[in-house]
């Protein structure tokens, strides 16, 4: 009997025919947030996957090139909107870089506090909504009472929750009370329960592991050719962390560990960041032993920070620089030059690159935001995978929108 033999066109075609195409998101529970995912499938398994950005696009660089580099920190505030005061840390350090400002210790370490607030913040939205996407609620409370808590210290040190906009070139918009100390306090005591709370209902939950061994593997070089860093490359074991590599701040005075293991999956994604927030609690404890005595902004004579109330009511001096700071078409001579500077952001490596033509506004504004490289990691880690293995694998990855399209 014969048999048809069909060409190569044909075939594709029947291949075609064989999947299905569905959109998952920009509005889907699962998300978190507005990004799409255009999924071919063949029967529940992804044949492949096409992320598809665009659906929270602010201009946020094109901002950065209209306002000054104190107006700005209002809107990088709103890049990574989970853990706003670390965006803060990162464009400040870069303009800092630029300006060559050197910050006084106890500055120092009051970015460094928030910064790691701010991590334990991100990392327990992440974990926490990564157990609720999976059916555990409870473990998900948990994590969200303590974020309270750290919104009570942003509140207490700025005047706002959720995006404090707290950090200035030079310093920052106020120094620490005792009230902020005692509420930081709080939330290092807190965490110690909330951590084992979430230990005890995850780290042997037979279905949460289940659903996360195996389970979107990124093998280490595929971490690397993909630029990927933070929690999602050491969970790859690219033991890679800025805050070791490339010191800034205060951090080389501190004793903590980089926490990384060899699985990549998203189990391994889920442990690295657990265990990180371990290690920032670790930070913050010694930080709040430590924290030295002494001004908050870089001295006036600097000629870039914005000087307290007290300075600029009570000196001429001060008065002064407020109104070069303040008044448009004014302001203090910046270099012609261009700088790029990064930190380890609670996702990975958040760096700014900037252009500047002499003036208090760059020229040029970029961002090098972690969630972008790692949303393209995606069609790679999901695919031969089920469609229910989607949530899975997005809730480890961490994806922010904001960061997506600037």
């Amino acid at each position: 009997m014969a048999t048809e033999v069909l060409d190569e066109p044909e075939l594709e075609h029947e291949a075609r025919e064989a999947t299905w195409t569905l959109n998952f998101g920009p509005q889907h529970p699962a998300t978190h947030t507005t990004l799409r995912l255009i999924l071919e499938l063949d029967g529940e398994r992804i044949v492949k996957a096409t992320p598809d950005i665009g659906y929270l696009h602010s201009g946020f660089e094109k901002l950065g090139e209209h306002l000054n580099f104190n107006q700005y920190v209002t809107i990088v505030d709103r890049k990574n909107y989970i853990s706003p005061p670390m965006n803060e840390v990162a464009w400040h350090h870069a303009v800092e870089t630029l300006l060559g400002v050197d910050l006084t210790p106890r500055c120092q370490y009051i970015r460094v506090i928030i910064g790691e607030l701010a991590r334990i913040s991100d990392h327990l939205l992440c974990t926490g909504a990564a157990a609720l996407d999976l059916g555990a609620f409870t473990a998900f409370l948990f994590a969200f009472n303590l974020r309270e808590q750290i919104y009570d210290v942003y509140e207490e040190m700025s005047g706002y929750r959720f995006h404090p906009g707290y950090t200035r070139v030079g310093g920052v918009l106020y120094d620490f009370n005792d009230r902020v100390i005692e509420r930081i306090r709080g939330v290092t005591k807190s965490f110690t329960s909330v951590y084992a709370d979430m230990e005890k209902l995850l780290f042997k939950n037979r279905i949460f592991l289940d659903r996360l061994r195996g389970v979107g593997v990124l093998s280490k070089a595929d971490a690397i050719a993909h630029s990927c860093t933070g929690p999602i490359a050491r969970a790859s074991g690219v033991t890679y962390d800025l805050r070791k590599d490339q010191p800034y701040l205060a951090y080389p005075e501190f004793d903590f560990e980089v926490p990384y293991t060899t699985e990549g999956d998203s189990w391994a994604r889920f442990a690295v960041r657990m265990e990180e927030m371990r290690q920032s609690c670790r930070i913050l404890e010694q930080a709040l032993a430590k924290l030295p005595s002494g001004p908050v902004n870089a001295p006036i004579a600097e000629k870039f920070p914005m000087p307290d109330k007290a300075t600029t009511y009570n000196s001429m001096e001060g008065l002064i620089q407020h109104f070069e700071l303040i008044m448009p078409n004014r302001g203090i001579e910046t270099p012609r030059d261009e700088v790029y500077a990064a930190i380890e952001s609670p996702n990975g490596e958040l760096g700014y690159y900037l252009v500047s033509d002499g003036s208090q506004t760059a020229w040029r504004v970029r961002t090098r935001p972690p969630s972008f490289v790692h949303f393209s990691v995606f069609p790679k880690v999901i695919q031969n995978h089920l469609l229910a293995d989607v949530v899975a694998v997005l809730g480890s990855l961490s994806i922010i929108a904001a960061e997506l399209d600037r």
